[in-house]
């Protein structure tokens, strides 16, 4: 088959869950034996990168603003423009918020799998109008796709109720790697086993804001690494990091490839305190690296962890400084949620099981 991936940053992956989605899936689809395209973008008057194909992957770079609110929905106007003179058998668009333009595979009858993430719109970093969009996303994505995939169970219980339109539940990946170099640690002044982590985009509903309050009440004698950064999100970095000064907080920027994967494969546990959202890219990649979790008490989290970690109440960041202590204090819980998350991992999120879906879904939309 023929197959375009679109709506996200591109590959190689150095961004978000999207891009890591589109990498993994991209090279196993090319493994299998399928042509895979992925669209990526650069700046207007940027001059393209290469090469021009990566891990077996095809890469079409196309421009797009460097906005907040434009920056993706352009983007995938033109891959969809650029889609149509160069066919292809089925696109997988990944984000609701550019479902209104999937209008264009609509008339080029090309079938479209739409990959909606999660509840966008409620997120704090979006104004009215970016709320209004996202809506919009949602009933685009409805009157548009051929097939609605959600990333978790909930996400599938939203649609269903709120358009009575059935999804197909497929979730993300990860992998057990031994892909990384315990001496990057010496990079940010960490020993292994002896530091949090928390990797995020910095935008408000991640909850950075409050993960560093919980750290600085609690007793937590080792460092708190943040990793992860946010293009349109100045104020609130700026923010996080007064916030954060005289204490043992490590902002390590946004990580991929070794860097990240030593940060995520050595760390004492691993905090998720995002508050919107399916299943998060992150979190199923701590897991699969063997973390202890703990979660923001929200249904996509409950759904994702089991018993492979703990949750603390909703965005109660006295409660979570009350679980760090309690974590650091029993090493033997820990041990025992690593192994749990591990095993967890391996069942439910494996890179390879989810291809296998993806690819029998574009073939089953293309008869």
């Amino acid at each position: 088959m023929k197959i375009a991936i679109m709506g996200t940053r591109g590959v190689p992956a150095n961004y978000g869950g999207f891009e890591t989605f589109a990498e993994e899936l991209g090279q196993r689809l090319v493994k299998k034996g399928h042509q895979v395209t992925v669209y990526c973008r650069r700046g207007f008057g940027e001059k393209v990168e290469s090469p021009l194909e990566y891990k077996g992957i095809k890469r079409v770079i196309l421009p797009a603003p460097h906005h907040k609110y434009f920056e993706t929905v352009v983007h995938t106007f033109f891959s969809l423009l650029h889609v149509i003179f160069h066919k292809v058998d089925v696109i997988i668009l990944c984000n609701a918020a550019n479902s209104p333009v999937a209008w264009l595979a609509k008339i080029a009858r090309i079938p479209v799998l739409i990959n909606v993430d999660g509840i966008e719109r409620r997120r704090k970093k979006w104004n009215f109008l970016g709320r209004l969009w996202y809506r919009l996303g949602e009933f685009c994505s409805v009157l548009f796709a051929t097939k609605i995939i959600s990333d978790a169970d909930v996400i599938a219980d939203y649609y269903k109720n709120r358009f009575k339109t059935d999804s197909v539940v497929i979730r993300y990946g990860a992998e057990a790697s031994i892909d990384w170099d315990i001496n990057l640690l010496k990079d940010f002044d960490l020993t292994s086993g002896k530091y949090w982590l928390y990797v995020a985009r910095l935008e408000p509903e991640n909850n950075a804001l409050g993960v560093i309050e919980a750290y600085k009440s609690s007793n937590s004698k080792i460092p708190l690494v943040i990793v992860g950064d946010a293009p349109y999100a100045r104020e609130y970095k700026q923010q996080l990091k007064e916030r954060s000064k005289g204490c043992n907080v490590i902002f390590t920027g946004y990580q991929c490839g070794v860097p990240y994967k030593t940060l995520g494969a050595n760390c004492y546990a691993y905090i998720q305190a995002s508050e919107v959202g399916g299943t998060h890219p992150a979190l199923v990649e701590a897991m699969a690296r063997g973390n202890c979790i703990l979660a923001n008490d929200v249904p996509e989290h409950r759904e994702v962890i089991g018993d492979a970690g703990l949750l603390y109440n909703f965005n109660d960041f006295k409660i979570l400084a009350e679980k760090m202590d309690f974590l650091e204090n029993n090493f033997e819980l820990v041990q025992t949620k690593r192994e749990e998350a591990r095993r967890r991992a391996s069942e439910l999120f494996s890179w390879n099981s989810i291809t296998e879906k993806y690819e029998s879904l574009c073939s089953e939309v293309i008869k």
